[in-house]
């Protein structure tokens, strides 16, 4: 019985079947790509109470020609803290010294403030998006050079997220939906409901904003991981 013998194979070949062997494999488990990451990182601040001022106002207030002074940037693009502050004077003549005025100058001025703040000054603010300030409380403004009465204008800032076309675009969501905010602190993991989203041009950044009795409650500060939530379509309950 003969045996039938194999042709032999050269170097070369065995080289170039393996190529085409490992080239197999590899197109078969090639794994298919991540889907992209959100486009922008998302940033979670604290807005600590503040005030908005017209240019009128800041006259009033700071003296005739005066004009509202940078000393730091924000985080959004074109908008600063003053050096200006001012006295806010609430119903019960308690006083909060020295708030922040932030700029530039708006149309209307406005006071945003914490419930803690509503509370020491004998306010009830309702909770309002920024700039939504019709049949709001209002106040008294003490500055260096004069002092005015608001007829309204101090609101509970509504917690809000800022977003970009690209931003509402990944997220499925649009200007003036509700989303909800995930925080893992140590010993104090929360989430929060209710956070609007207020989309921007494509110079927004990806920005929440909570007030200090938020940040405070949920331990902001020691946070290990923040995430955005899409919340169900239900429009949010808050404002009142």
């Amino acid at each position: 019985m003969s045996a039938t013998q194999s042709p032999s194979l050269s170097r070369a070949d065995v080289e170039r079947l393996v190529r085409n062997v490992l080239s197999r494999q590899l197109a078969g488990s090639a794994a298919a790509p991540a889907p992209a990451g959100p486009p922008n990182p998302l940033v979670v601040n604290i807005s600590a109470r503040h005030v908005h001022l017209t240019e009128e106002h800041v006259e009033i207030l700071f003296g005739k020609g005066r004009t509202l002074t940078p000393i730091k940037d924000l985080y959004q693009d074109g908008y600063y803290a003053a050096e200006e502050t001012v006295a806010i004077v609430g119903p019960r003549r308690r006083m909060l010294p020295n708030v922040r005025v932030l700029g530039p100058c708006r149309g209307d001025s406005q006071v945003e403030l914490a419930f803690t703040d509503s509370i020491s000054l004998g306010l009830d603010l309702p909770v309002r998006i920024s700039g939504d300030i019709q049949n709001t409380p209002g106040c008294l403004l003490v500055g260096p050079a004069g002092s005015l009465e608001l007829k309204q204008g101090v609101i509970r800032a509504m917690r809000h997220v800022h977003m970009s076309p690209a931003d509402m675009a990944w997220w499925g969501v649009q200007n003036g939906d509700a989303m909800s905010l995930r925080i893992e602190s140590h010993g104090c993991t929360t989430v929060l409901e209710d956070l609007m989203v207020r989309g921007g041009d494509d110079r927004i950044k990806l920005e929440v904003h909570l007030d200090t009795d938020e940040g405070n409650a949920v331990n902001l500060e020691n946070a290990t991981k923040v995430e955005l939530l899409k919340s169900s379509p239900s429009s949010c309950s808050c404002k009142h």
